[in-house]
C-alpha cells in the first residue's frame, strides 16, 4: 500500500511541476472591460469549462473516428508575391498563407507532428501540411491569435523566424512568452488596437470568445483575438479560435466593414455542452458569417488534429447542412483542400 501511495504522490508532483514549468508569463496592466487585473475574459461570453468538466467529458467521450491521410501530397509552390488582389492558400488547421498587395502573411503557423508540449504525446497530425515549410515564399508577417499549442507552435516559429525574420503580431501579453524564446520584432495588441505594416495595410486585433493557457497556472493570463487585415480592396478577417458570442461578431461586422474574406473555424465543437464556450459549431460559424456580413468565407480549424469528439469529415458535412438550412450558397462559405490556393 505504501508503494502505491508513493507512486500516486510522485505522479501528482510530476503533473504539478510540469504544469508549473509549462506556464507562461502573466500579463500585468490596467483593468479594462475584458481584463480584471489578473485574468482576461470576453464580455457577455461564457467562460471555458473547468477541470471537473474536463474529467466529465473524458469519462463520457464518444469520439467519431478519424482517418489518417498520409498520402495527401503538398500543393503547388505559391507565388513569391501577389500584387493587386489576394491569394489565399490553405496549409492546415488554422494555418493560411495570405498574399495580398505585395505582402505575405501566415496565420497561426503549425508544421509540427503534434500540438502538445511533448513530442511523444498529445493530438497527432492526421493530414500533412498542404505546403512544405521550405516551399513558402518570403514571409513578412505572422499572426498569432493566442497561445494554445495548436496555434502557437514554438518549433515552427523558430524555423520561420530563422529563415524569414518576419514581424510577429499577437494578442496582448503573448509577447512576454515569445521574448523568453528570443523572438525578435514581436508586437502584441489589445482588442481594437492596430499595427500599420505599410501605408495601405493595417492589422487590427479584434475580440474572440475563447481562453488561453500553456500550462496549469497561466489560465487566461494572456489575451486571445482575431485579426482584421485592413486593405484598400476590402478587408480580410482571420477569426482565430472562437466560440460563438451574440455581441462581438455584430460589432466586428459594423466596425470593420466591408469584410471581403473571412476565415472562420468550424471544427473541434463536440460535445457542444463542453466545447461551445471556446469552439463554434458549423451552424454557429454560419451565424458569424452572416453577422459580420462576409462576402466570402472559408472554413478553418478542421480535419488536421483530433482535438474533440467530432470526426475529420463531420464539420465539413455539418457546414453543408447549415448553409442549406440558412439558404446560403455553398460558394459563399467554402472549404479548401490542403495546399489549395485561391485567387480573389
Amino acid at each position: 500500500m505504501i508503494y502505491f501511495l508513493v507512486f500516486i504522490l510522485f505522479c501528482f508532483l510530476f503533473i504539478v511541476l510540469t504544469g508549473y514549468f509549462l506556464s507562461g508569463p502573466k500579463y500585468s496592466g490596467p483593468v479594462t472591460d475584458h481584463f480584471d487585473g489578473k485574468k482576461f475574459f470576453t464580455p457577455g461570453g461564457r467562460p471555458a469549462k473547468g477541470l471537473s468538466d474536463v474529467f466529465e467529458w473524458m469519462r463520457k467521450r464518444k469520439r467519431t473516428p478519424w482517418t489518417e491521410k498520409k498520402e495527401i501530397g503538398a500543393g503547388n509552390k505559391p507565388p513569391e508575391r501577389v500584387g493587386r488582389g489576394t491569394r489565399i492558400t490553405f496549409v492546415n488547421h488554422s494555418t493560411f498563407l495570405i498574399q495580398t498587395d505585395g505582402i505575405n502573411i501566415l496565420t497561426d503557423p503549425v508544421w509540427s507532428e503534434r500540438v502538445s508540449p511533448f513530442s511523444w504525446a498529445g493530438p497527432k497530425r492526421m493530414r500533412p501540411p498542404g505546403i512544405r515549410i521550405e516551399d513558402l515564399p518570403k514571409i513578412d508577417v505572422i499572426l498569432l491569435s493566442h497561445n494554445h499549442y495548436d496555434h502557437l507552435d514554438i518549433m515552427t516559429l523558430k524555423k520561420l523566424s530563422n529563415q524569414h525574420h518576419p514581424r510577429i503580431i499577437t494578442a496582448l501579453g503573448v509577447k512576454a512568452f515569445l521574448d523568453q524564446h528570443n523572438f525578435k520584432d514581436v508586437t502584441d495588441l489589445d482588442w481594437w488596437q492596430e499595427f500599420s505594416f505599410t501605408e495601405s495595410i493595417r492589422i487590427q486585433a479584434v475580440p474572440a470568445q475563447h481562453f488561453s493557457s500553456r500550462g496549469m497556472f497561466d489560465r487566461d493570463a494572456t489575451l486571445w483575438c482575431g485579426f482584421v487585415i485592413n486593405r484598400p480592396g476590402g478587408n480580410i478577417y482571420f477569426v482565430g479560435d472562437t466560440g460563438y458570442n451574440e455581441f462581438i461578431f455584430k460589432e466586428i461586422g459594423a466596425r470593420c466593414n466591408p469584410i471581403n474574406i473571412a476565415l472562420i473555424p468550424i471544427g473541434a465543437y463536440k460535445p457542444e455542452w463542453f466545447m461551445s464556450p471556446i469552439h463554434c459549431s458549423p451552424e454557429e460559424a454560419v451565424k458569424i458569417h452572416q453577422e459580420i456580413k462576409s462576402a466570402q468565407s472559408i472554413a478553418t480549424h478542421f480535419g488536421t488534429f483530433p482535438l474533440a469528439d467530432d470526426g475529420d469529415e463531420e464539420p465539413v458535412n455539418a457546414l453543408e447542412v447549415a448553409l442549406r438550412n440558412n439558404n446560403i450558397a455553398k460558394e459563399d462559405f467554402t472549404t479548401m483542400k490542403e495546399g489549395e490556393g485561391r485567387d480573389f
